[in-house]
C-alpha cells in the first residue's frame, strides 16, 4: 500500500514564510507528478503547485512569486516553501501524487492526510 505522510504548516502572521514536506511510502514503480492542493471550507478544492517527476513546475496565478515546490526523487518526498503568505491562504493543504503500480503497472492518485495552513492578518 502506498501512502503520503505530511509535515509542516500551522499558523504564521502575514507576511511570514512555512514549510509543507509529503514523503511517499511503500511499494511502487515510479510516482510521476506530485503537487499540494489547497481548501477552504465550502470552496472547491484548488491546486496549488505540481511538479513532474523530470522536476517541471506549474503554479496557481495567486502564488506564483511566494511559493517553491521542489521534490526529491531520490527520497520520494515532495515539498512546498511558502513566504510572504497572506490571510488568503489560509486553507487545508494536501499533497498528491501521481502513482505506477508496481505489479499491474496501472496509474492512480493518491492524497496526503491534509494539514491546516493559517495565516493571521
Amino acid at each position: 500500500q502506498v501512502q503520503l505522510v505530511q509535515s509542516g504548516g500551522g499558523l504564521v502572521q502575514a507576511g511570514g514564510s512555512l514549510n509543507l514536506s509529503c514523503a511517499a511510502s511503500g511499494t511502487f514503480f515510479r510516482l510521476n507528478d506530485m503537487g499540494w492542493y489547497r481548501q477552504v471550507p465550502g470552496n472547491q478544492r484548488e491546486l496549488v503547485a505540481s511538479v513532474t517527476n523530470n522536476g517541471e513546475t506549474n503554479y496557481a496565478d495567486s502564488v506564483k512569486g511566494r511559493f517553491l515546490i521542489t521534490r526529491d526523487n531520490a527520497k520520494n518526498t515532495v515539498s512546498l516553501r511558502m513566504n510572504n503568505l497572506r490571510p488568503v491562504d489560509t486553507a487545508v493543504y494536501q499533497c498528491t501524487a501521481n502513482v505506477r503500480h508496481s505489479v499491474t503497472r496501472r496509474v492512480f492518485n493518491i492524497w496526503g492526510e491534509g494539514t491546516q495552513v493559517t495565516v493571521s492578518s
